[in-house]
C-alpha cells in the first residue's frame, strides 16, 4: 500500500513539473508576442534552470538564443 501511494506522489510531481514547465514556455510566447523580449527570456532561462529535462527547455534555448541574435541551442 506504501509502495502505490509513493509511486502515485511520484507521478503527481512529475506531471506538476511538466506542468510548470509548460506554463511557463506558453507565457513566455505570448510575452514575445506583446514584444516583452526581455521577460520572455527571463522566463525561458527560468525553464531552462527549472525544468532541464523538459521537452520546453529544448525549445525554450533555442527561443532564447533567437532572442539574443544568436541561431540555434544555446545549451551544449
Amino acid at each position: 500500500m506504501k509502495k502505490i501511494f509513493a509511486v502515485t506522489v511520484l507521478i503527481a510531481m512529475l506531471t506538476a513539473c511538466s506542468n510548470g514547465a509548460a506554463q511557463l514556455y506558453e507565457t513566455a510566447k505570448f510575452e514575445e508576442l506583446q514584444n516583452n523580449k526581455d521577460h520572455a527570456a527571463k522566463l525561458y532561462r527560468e525553464i531552462i534552470e527549472k525544468y532541464p529535462a523538459s521537452p520546453q527547455a529544448k525549445e525554450a534555448a533555442k527561443r532564447l538564443a533567437e532572442l539574443q541574435g544568436r541561431p540555434g541551442d544555446i545549451r551544449k
